[in-house]
């Protein structure tokens, strides 16, 4: 059984910001003749980059009644919204990252990215 508990992003991060230290919050250096028009000390982020996410990957969804989906059985088929020649959601802790194609890497299933989404929209996609 595994000991990993799954933790909201914005929970993570937040955990991570009190766990920085001050020499972390520390402006950074520019390089010369950089302009000096900073907004202050930012933040080192490399806190961050430990925190695990979960990435899924959604091949399709269906809307079905109950009475439905309590009649199901082995063997059942569940149509889903998705054609088959469309690319994949690429999910990360539940929100759209990007979209790909599906291979297979050793006999292990993977997902070759075909478009990631842009930044402002990942930021959108987090509120």
């Amino acid at each position: 059984m595994s000991d990993e508990v799954e933790v909201p992003v914005e929970q993570a991060i937040e955990d991570a910001v009190e766990k920085v230290s001050p020499e972390q919050l520390e402006p950074h250096e520019q390089p010369a003749g950089a302009s000096g028009k900073s907004s202050g000390a930012e933040i080192n982020l490399d806190a961050l980059l430990d925190i695990p996410v979960t990435l899924s990957v959604e091949i399709g969804r269906s809307r079905v009644p109950i009475k439905q989906l309590v009649s199901l059985s082995q063997g059942s088929v569940i149509e889903l919204d998705r054609e088959v020649s469309e690319p994949l959601d690429l999910l990360v802790n539940g929100k759209l990252m990007a979209r790909g194609e599906v291979v297979v890497v050793d006999g292990q299933f993977g997902l070759r990215l075909i478009d990631i989404v842009s930044p402002p929209e990942r930021l959108k996609n987090l509120k």
